[in-house]
């Protein structure tokens, strides 16, 4: 028999500090042994290259999956064949919530970049659950926001002029970007042109008119796939949210929007 794996528990918050299994567990004062049987169930799989499935429309669900790094899209199908983006996900962030109700993946994820991920078999999490209630508590909080997230963004499909549609974009980036500790005014797009198109319903023109004329304004600079922000408060009129107290990939405090006027018009 194999000898037991020894858990250094101070590597594991280390390197789950920037990762949703940070969500998922440290913030909830589970014991040490806790946070053990947790990372006994995780199976780190090997990193997905660029353009990799991670499952597709139709695959039984088995698992959940948490983004350690690079960046996953996810897409549905059209009727005659064409991609459909519905979501990035970025490191600690989750993936194949939707599949829980049917057990059947709904969309497909993709990787943009080389990208590794965590596996949690959801059976085995359903069980740890039972002995850890915090865990299924917090489990559901990641669930509403996911929610949450698909409630602001429709709103946003259905509102918002073409340029607010990207500046609102970019500054969820930011703030999802911030929030794990990278830099929320300098950062990559992993993502093309046309698949940031196709996930805020615009022409692929309309989107690179767009940066064109946001560097203009003197909100950013874009060097290729290099975003330099220089002004946050001016994207966020664009964009018509108010930037005091907000998670950025929502827009409404209380209910109320606040659409202001655009610097661009």
């Amino acid at each position: 028999m194999s000898a037991p794996k020894i858990l250094d528990l101070g590597s594991l918050k280390h390197a789950c500090k920037s990762c949703s299994l940070h969500d998922l567990c440290l913030p909830l004062g589970v014991s040490d042994d806790e946070l053990q049987l947790l990372e006994r169930i995780i199976n780190r799989k090997r990193p997905l290259q660029r353009k990799d499935h991670l499952y597709r429309p139709g695959d039984r669900m088995t698992s959940i999956y948490a983004v350690r790094s690079g960046t996953v899209k996810t897409y549905t199908l059209t009727d005659d064949g064409q991609e459909q983006i519905t979501g990035f996900h970025l490191p600690g962030e989750l993936l194949g919530l939707d599949a829980i109700s049917d057990g059947i993946h709904p969309c497909a994820a993709r990787a943009l970049e080389t990208t590794s991920i965590c596996e949690i078999p959801f059976d085995r999490l359903e069980e740890l659950s039972v002995r850890i209630p915090e865990l299924q508590h917090q489990l559901f909080r990641i669930m509403s926001r996911e929610i949450q997230t698909d409630e602001h963004f429709m709103m946003l499909l259905g509102k918002k002029a073409s340029d607010a549609r990207l500046a609102a974009f970019l500054l969820s980036l930011s703030s999802r970007l911030g929030i794990r500790g990278f830099s929320r005014t300098e950062f990559n797009l992993t993502m093309s042109r046309n698949d940031i198109a196709n996930y805020l319903g615009l022409a692929v023109e309309t989107v690179s008119r767009l940066f064109t004329r946001f560097q203009g304004a003197g909100l950013m600079q874009v060097r290729r796939k290099l975003i330099t922000i220089y002004d946050l408060d001016g994207l966020h009129t664009v964009a018509g949210i108010h930037p005091v107290g907000e998670d950025l990939r929502g827009h409404c405090n209380n209910g109320q929007c606040n659409p202001g006027k655009s610097p661009m018009d």
